[in-house]
């Protein structure tokens, strides 16, 4: 199987997984986000640079993480957000846990002066601090406008904030607003 059939199969299975507690002690779908560095618990083995091929060709390693499938995601609280894209200039309804929420639930504990690493597949990584988090509003989008995101478009996971909300990135024009919004985000790793 070539990594594009993969990855869209591991999309395709995972918005189809059904949904999970949150006391579920490991991902039950494929893992669409793995968060690592400094959490207190993981769910999954370490890095492993044969089977993690994408992370070892982005210099991604780690001795534990936890891994999110789409069902754990969706489990958590969500938020609604309907920001102004630059794709096409109109307002589309985003949904999702809160970033910080899904730090907490792989045992981040991420104060405003705490940092992480927001990585998408393509390699695009964004440095952000808690208070940007907090204070941006930021979510781990998994639904554009009420539909799963497909990988190959926004998804299946966005780090994104509601730039028409923020009056300092509200008076950007609009294809400087999401700078620090991966799309097709796959890895946090959190900085102790």
């Amino acid at each position: 199987m070539n990594k594009r059939q993969f990855l869209g199969s591991a999309a395709l299975a995972a918005v189809a997984a059904p949904a999970s507690t949150l006391a579920a002690p490991a991902a039950r779908g494929p893992a669409l986000l793995t968060v690592s560095g400094a959490i207190e618990r993981g769910n999954r083995g370490p890095f492993n640079p044969a089977l993690d091929q994408m992370m070892h060709k982005q210099q991604v390693s780690f001795e534990r993480a936890w891994a999110f499938d789409f069902a754990e995601l969706a489990a958590l609280p969500a938020r609604t957000i309907r920001p102004t894209l630059e794709y096409d200039g109109k307002a589309h309804e985003l949904r999702g846990p809160l970033l910080l929420d899904v730090l907490a639930r792989a045992g981040a504990r991420v104060g405003d002066a705490g940092k992480f690493l927001l990585r998408a597949v393509d390699g695009y990584a964004v440095e952000l601090s808690g208070k940007q988090a907090r204070s941006l509003g930021f979510i781990v989008a998994t639904h554009l406008d009420g539909q799963p995101m497909p990988l190959g478009g926004l998804g299946p996971l966005w780090a994104v904030y509601d730039a028409d909300r923020v009056p300092e990135m509200a008076a950007k024009p609009l294809n400087a607003r999401f700078g620090n919004c991966p799309w097709a985000l796959y890895h946090v790793a959190v900085q102790a």
